[in-house]
């Protein structure tokens, strides 16, 4: 069997191999084939290209294609009804896993969606420092960090979450960070999804899913995971918030992640 890992935006591969691997191997076996891509413009992905490229869509396509080729190296077949995936995404990763299985750009039975940050609107209010950053970074480059402390738009979240903060100003010191720096400006302009029965879709075709999501966290509200619960009508694992320790919330989400995926298994 095969588990896709999906990445957050402004990260790269290694986000969800380090925290999910563990827990995919443990509940899925050492044998499970685990792949997990770079996205357009991150980690070993050097690529920017267009402002077009960055459609959510486009991303799912060249994502879809990297796996088909990988899962046919290892096993010598393509991905297929008897051959489905696990997918795994991190916020902009969720958005990415659900377009994979809107699109049915691969054949997907189980996905887990943690903390999503899109919804079915265009650059919702906690995505709005992203394409900020991505200005700055256009502008000033890293510098561009000292006044995006100044912006309302930073203080707000730091107001509520100083981890959701050092967070956002991470992406200040990203690899290659002013060169890539569209894809903060444009991915958070794309929708996850249109509508509440795009989402009810999933159970329908018999896709099981889970939703995981976090208290105080302004960028990933706690509201957008229950609104992707409620229309998958998938259950919601919650785990601590990123300012009572990342380490504690990364161990309650390896034990959520591992729970779901090993009772989905014997569905």
């Amino acid at each position: 069997m095969t588990t896709l890992l999906l990445h957050g935006l402004g990260a790269d591969r290694r986000q969800p191999i380090d925290l999910l691997s563990s827990p995919v191997r443990a509940s899925c076996g050492d044998d499970e084939l685990i792949i997990a891509p770079d996205v357009r413009a991150h980690g070993g992905f050097l690529e920017v290209g267009t402002p077009a490229d960055f459609e959510i869509d486009r991303l799912a396509a060249e994502i879809a294609a990297t796996v088909r080729d990988q899962v046919t190296d290892a096993t010598g077949g393509a991905p297929d009804a008897s051959n489905p995936l696990t997918v795994i995404g991190i916020s902009m990763g969720s958005a990415l896993a659900l377009r994979l299985i809107l699109d049915d750009l691969l054949p997907i039975e189980r996905a887990v969606f943690i903390r999503p940050a899109f919804d079915d609107r265009s650059l919702p209010d906690n995505l709005r420092a992203f394409p900020v950053i991505g200005q700055l970074l256009i502008d000033a480059g890293p510098a561009g960090a000292e006044e995006f402390r100044e912006r309302s738009v930073f203080q707000r979240v730091a107001s509520e979450s100083p981890a959701g903060a050092k967070g956002l100003l991470s992406q200040f010191t990203a690899p290659d960070a002013a060169r890539r720096a569209m894809r903060l400006v444009e991915i958070p302009r794309n929708r996850a999804f249109h509508d509440d029965a795009e989402l009810a879709g999933l159970e329908a075709r018999g896709i099981r899913s889970l939703v995981v999501g976090a208290p105080r966290d302004p960028v990933h509200p706690t509201a957008i995971a229950e609104h992707w619960a409620g229309a998958l009508s998938a259950p919601l694992g919650m785990v601590s918030p990123r300012d009572e320790g990342q380490a504690h919330q990364n161990m309650m989400l390896g034990q959520v992640v591992a729970r779901w995926l090993h009772r989905a298994r014997q569905i």
